[in-house]
């Protein structure tokens, strides 16, 4: 709790509501960044431009926001292969999910979609076990 920051995290906690609702109002459409970039892999004609702007936005809000800031020191530093490997993980849960953490946890649990919850519910609790086999029972 050394480095607990609620300004800085409720800041971002809006930015994040206000791109969601945003998205919602002007486009009709979920802020769920993996349904975005896969939109971006797997292009339909008038689809390209909105999703690369909001990729663009997260991009440079988080280049702007490290500018402004400061990159914080990284305490671990995984290796190439942990870095594929998770991202392979958290690719699979997505589509296992059929969602990501943007899209259930911050704009399906806002619709107080049921299946919003549970994945979100879920999601929580693999990161919670993730964080205490991590700190716990691993061998450092």
């Amino acid at each position: 709790m050394a480095d607990f920051t609620p300004y800085s995290a409720f800041a971002g906690g809006l930015l994040i509501g206000a791109a969601a609702l945003v998205l919602m109002l002007f486009h009709g459409r979920i802020a769920g960044i993996s349904g975005i970039v896969g939109g971006l892999i797997a292009p339909r004609a008038g689809e390209v431009a909105w999703r690369a702007a909001f990729v663009a936005g997260l991009l440079g809000g988080a280049a702007l926001a490290a500018v402004a800031t400061g990159v914080p020191a990284l305490r671990e530093r995984p290796g190439l292969v942990a870095i594929a490997i998770a991202g392979l993980l958290v690719g699979y849960g997505t589509r296992l999910g059929s969602g990501c953490t943007s899209g259930h946890g911050v704009c399906g649990v806002a619709r107080l979609s049921p299946r919003s919850l549970a994945a979100t519910g879920v999601f929580m609790a693999a990161g919670a076990a993730a964080v205490f086999v991590t700190h716990h029972l691993m061998v450092p």
